[in-house]
């Protein structure tokens, strides 16, 4: 049922919003120099890497350094970039990762394989399912990039404060997984987003 639910949606965006992605493409490459669409290896369920796609937003080769973004005025994020990242746009491509399996449209984040080698054990069970384009984590740290921009050290925040929180939801998604719960975390994303906008 949640494969069919994730082939169907993601069928559906992409026809729909096809227009639009060619409209954020041009705009993309009127704004800087490189490529639309940017990948970057993640871990996915069961511990098998992928490509994951997204609209760029930052400058070629930005992600050399740092992994984490720190804050909407990271200066390696162009300016068409801030406005796809502010309302998730920069995720759309996303819905070829679901169409193509590697991915759902509601599950744990996929995370770099960096991360991912500090897991725990019992933390290593979120990569027992597929994972998403948005989860709790996704709500509850909808400005994470805010929250990394006041810290003195935005990495070791993400690693001992963060990335530890994030793991207790995708557990707790894990065992409670439904068509239901899908649902309602789907609502309760846009909300954020739109909560996000007002603030």
């Amino acid at each position: 049922m949640k494969r069919l639910f994730d082939i169907l949606s993601s069928l559906i965006v992409l026809i729909i919003g096809l227009p639009f992605g060619l409209l954020i493409a041009l705009c993309i490459l009127v704004d800087s120099r490189g490529k639309v669409i940017y990948k970057q290896s993640r871990v996915g369920r069961n511990n098998v890497d992928f490509q994951l796609y997204k609209f760029r937003t930052m400058r070629t080769d930005a992600d050399k350094g740092s992994q984490i973004t720190i804050g909407a005025h990271d200066a390696r994020i162009t300016h068409i970039g801030a406005f796809l990242r502010k309302y998730k746009i920069d995720e759309f491509p996303q819905f070829l990762n679901i169409l193509k399996g590697e991915m759902s449209v509601v599950g744990p984040r996929p995370e770099v394989r960096k991360y991912v080698d500090m897991y725990t054990p019992e933390q290593m069970r979120v990569l027992s399912v597929r994972p998403g384009l948005t989860d709790y984590a996704s709500i509850r740290y909808v400005n994470e990039n805010e929250l990394l921009a006041k810290s003195d050290n935005p990495e070791q925040t993400y690693i001992q404060e963060i990335m530890p929180d994030k793991l207790k939801l995708n557990l707790k998604y894990v065992e409670e997984q439904s068509l239901g719960v899908d649902l309602k975390i789907m609502w309760q994303t846009l909300l954020a987003i739109v909560k996000k906008d007002d603030v």
